[in-house]
């Protein structure tokens, strides 16, 4: 008898890890750069920075997909060295936020970026540029 419980328990535990393996395979990112930036995951999205010398760019997707950012905000901290600059980013109408300008972007700059998207908890992410 204790043989058929320990069966079932380990077929109960089989069964339920199957599903978790099931369900995490729904919930996959575009991890891939779609635009030439650096990508980092907060809250179920992906945001990709492309930093260049005339401007930031932060394109945000759900699963790969453009979102709204109509309302959205961003500020980025760029730390290179002992310099650190902030910088806001507004909403360009195209799954994206940006500011264009002058930017100081070197391989291994880092940047911590705090997006407040409307209806959502704000994502802070960090990203290291290539």
């Amino acid at each position: 008898m204790r043989m058929t419980y320990i069966h079932q328990l380990l077929a109960a535990l089989l069964l339920t890890s199957g599903a978790a393996a099931y369900a995490a395979g729904n919930h996959t990112h575009a991890s891939q750069p779609l635009h030439g930036g650096v990508v980092a995951e907060s809250n179920d999205m992906d945001y990709e920075l492309v930093a260049r010398p005339d401007a930031l760019t932060l394109h945000v997707r759900d699963h790969g997909k453009p979102v709204s950012v109509q309302g959205a905000s961003a500020r980025l901290t760029l730390l290179q060295g002992a310099e650190k600059s902030e910088v806001a980013l507004a909403p360009t109408g195209e799954g994206a936020l940006q500011s264009k300008g002058s930017f100081q972007v070197a391989a291994g700059t880092k940047v911590v970026a705090l997006v407040t998207l409307p209806g959502k908890k704000p994502a802070n992410l960090r990203f290291v540029l290539k």
